[in-house]
């Protein structure tokens, strides 16, 4: 489909695909078949499970940054020995859940820098995970908790739902802003308890968008990936 508008790189570069699928093949054809609309690939526990670290080089390839959205959650030494193995695999992003404390976040921190050094890559960004999208209620003081704990911990960015950017930008406003459950209207919610349009989320400060559902499952992703960026396009561009 010819695109009759530009499609900038400050808008694609907001925009993360959810490779949320257990075949390689399938993750590989719908990036492939994406890529114009979206400079981030996520792959998480499902796809890492299914193809293992290779898709991360093949994704890299493509040109697209990578997000691993593992959700790093045990011991600090454990989370820190695997966050150096992960460090040095060429990512760009990886979750931790901050519900994990202070000392395992800061593992994983450590261990992702120092994989990366490692391997003589840059250092991806180490992003806390807050509150699950699929939550309906979130107490003000664990939100809180949680935000001041990625920003201690040394992670340079978090994800949240678009709720709690206001909150977010309150309490750690130079951290990466990461939000998933992003739904245009009309798009079914599925299991995401709290959802927000791309224009809504972005025009709150969102830095990164998670689109998976809502164009993967979509009769026809190129159009439903390409109505989004039309979508994005008429925010302020203070905001892109």
């Amino acid at each position: 489909m010819e695109e009759d508008f530009e499609i900038k790189p400050e808008i694609t570069n907001k925009l993360a695909l959810a490779l949320d699928v257990d075949d390689l093949v399938v993750a590989v054809r719908l990036a492939r078949d994406l890529i114009p609309y979206f400079g981030v690939a996520k792959v998480g526990l499902e796809l890492f499970s299914a193809a293992g670290p290779d898709i991360i080089g093949t994704l890299k390839e493509m040109g697209y940054k990578v997000f691993l959205d593992l959700k790093l959650h045990d011991i600090p030494n454990t989370v820190g020995r695997a966050a150096k193995v992960l460090g040095s695999l060429g990512i760009d992003y990886l979750t931790l859940h901050t519900s994990g404390g202070e000392a395992m976040l800061t593992a994983g921190v450590e261990g992702l820098a120092q994989g990366a050094k490692f391997a003589e890559l840059e250092v991806p960004q180490a992003l806390g995970v807050t509150i699950l999208t699929s939550q309906k209620e979130t107490p003000d003081t664990l939100m809180a908790e949680r935000l001041r704990v990625a920003k201690s911990s040394g992670c340079k960015g978090i994800v949240c739902s678009a709720k709690n950017l206001e909150e977010a930008n309150l309490i750690v406003p130079d951290l990466t802003f990461v939000v998933p459950g992003i739904r245009p209207l009309g798009v079914e919610h599925h299991d995401q308890a709290n959802v927000a349009t791309p224009l809504a989320a972005i025009d709150n400060g969102a830095d990164l968008l998670v689109i998976g559902r809502a164009v993967v499952q979509s009769a026809d992703p190129r159009r439903a990936a390409r109505e989004i960026i039309m979508e994005i396009s008429q925010i302020s561009p203070k905001n892109i």
